[in-house]
């Protein structure tokens, strides 16, 4: 206890942990306020099943997108161990990788996407009106995959090497335009869905470009040459794909569940669906606020590995911790004396506010609950133990799947407590995980 009350008591470690932290959750705020906009501005439309097609759409554009997320988390661990090795030519290597795997894989996603969509929206069976209208969403949603898979890639080495100015810059110029596009394009031209689809893909795109031209400042800081040769080689890329490999099983495993949601919501109407959004719209709020520490954990913990220093590793997420347990308390008191307003704010249909206000317990209490996933996560993308992240989620898949079979009868009830249920699992098993690695000594191996 006396050793973990030092490492908070250390000054300089909480200097270095907000000087990446605070720009991160500056940035990462502004997604989920993307999405806030997105359910503000056609919420206020006449209909639900707008408000559903936006919900429904975004969620199997994300179960794309964010299934790619080990772009990201692959590139921080890699360019955040280069970065304490001083590695010029390594940090060159992971960054032209990332981009390279980004560009191919948006070209097999956007190949792939549409009928997988299709087979999705027969499995979910929802009404008419809002088949037709998620399928012109999703398909427009489409055209701005290269450019995220690119900013995923580009904010991850940022990271790593322990800029995190440029993935703010990156984040909110795609985040901003986003906002300010949607407002025109469906409010100003009346696009509708369709013209919410549209910022979001110019917003995409302009986020990719402004990072691309960023790196060039980034790399003056790291001496050295691409190793083209190396390129061609196997060799060079088996840790990137294999950590990666390991990554996407894992983050294919989150999503799911997250979709999962959105399926069980269809089937109970479009209030429902609609409703779970909007409450989902506090989850992402909340988990991107406290992410930006999470991905101080990544960087901070990631160049003490690299520079095998233990007391940093200790000091560093020792602080994260106390800094995301304070600001978890923060988001449960804000929705349990706050949360009807965020609902009200987000749409002024009766039906889907009268369903959301029923089930705001469950998003009061998931903040406390989902942080120290979160943290964990951070502390192995860091240490590059992408194995041991992907057998975390899928033992704690593999363990909710009863309750969630079990608790049907409960209707989007029961679809709420598994969930819970689920942030609590993946919490424990991800800490059994890095308990056993802490007594094998193996974090700095």
């Amino acid at each position: 206890m006396n050793s973990v009350l030092t490492d908070w008591r250390h000054r300089p470690t909480h200097s270095r942990v907000w000087a990446l932290a605070a720009p991160m959750i500056l940035s990462n705020i502004s997604v989920p306020l993307v999405a806030l906009v997105d359910s503000m501005v056609i919420g206020h439309l006449p209909h639900a099943h707008q408000l559903g097609a936006v919900a429904v759409g975004a969620s199997l554009y994300t179960f794309l997108a964010w299934a790619m997320g080990f772009l990201r988390m692959g590139s921080t661990g890699f360019a955040a161990q280069a970065a304490g090795r001083n590695d010029g030519a390594a940090l060159r290597q992971i960054l032209l990788q990332g981009l390279l795997l980004a560009l191919g894989l948006a070209m097999l996603l956007g190949t792939v996407g549409i009928p997988l969509s299709h087979l999705a929206l027969e499995w979910m069976q929802p009404s008419p009106e809002l088949n037709q209208l998620t399928r012109d969403f999703f398909h427009t949603r489409l055209f701005g995959l290269p450019a995220a898979l690119a900013s995923y890639a580009l904010v991850g080495w940022f990271l790593g090497t322990q800029n995190a100015r440029a993935p703010l810059a990156i984040l909110l110029s795609t985040n901003l335009v986003n906002i300010a596009l949607n407002l025109w394009f469906v409010l100003g031209l009346d696009w509708g869905v369709v013209g919410s689809a549209r910022a979001s893909v110019i917003a995409e795109w302009a986020g990719a470009l402004l990072g691309l031209a960023l790196t060039q400042k980034a790399l003056r800081a790291y001496p050295g040459h691409i190793a083209w040769a190396a390129l061609k080689m196997w060799e060079s890329w088996r840790p990137l794909l294999a950590v990666n490999r390991d990554i996407f099983i894992r983050s294919l495993a989150l999503q799911s569940v997250f979709f999962m949601i959105t399926v069980q919501g269809a089937r109970l109407g479009d209030a429902t669906v609609a409703a779970n959004a909007l409450l989902l719209n506090g989850l992402l709020l909340t988990a991107h606020a406290l992410d930006g520490l999470a991905h101080a954990v990544e960087a901070l913990c990631g160049h003490a590995i690299g520079a095998h220093d233990r007391q940093a590793l200790r000091r560093s997420w020792v602080v994260a911790c106390g800094w995301s347990l304070i600001a978890s308390v923060g988001f449960a008191l804000l929705f349990t004396f706050a949360g009807h307003l965020f609902i009200a704010m987000q749409t002024d249909i009766p039906s889907v506010r009268e369903t959301a206000d029923m089930y705001l317990p469950y998003l009061a209490v998931l903040p406390l609950i989902a942080v120290w996933s979160y943290l964990l996560d951070g502390l192995f993308i860091g240490a590059t133990r992408a194995r041991e992240m992907r057998n975390g989620m899928l033992l704690t898949v593999l363990l909710v799947l009863p309750f969630a079979w079990a608790l049907q009868s409960l209707g989007n009830h029961g679809l709420w407590i598994t969930f819970l249920l689920f942030m609590a699992l993946r919490s424990l098993t991800l800490w059994a995980i890095a308990w056993r690695l802490n007594r094998q000594n193996q974090w700095l191996g």
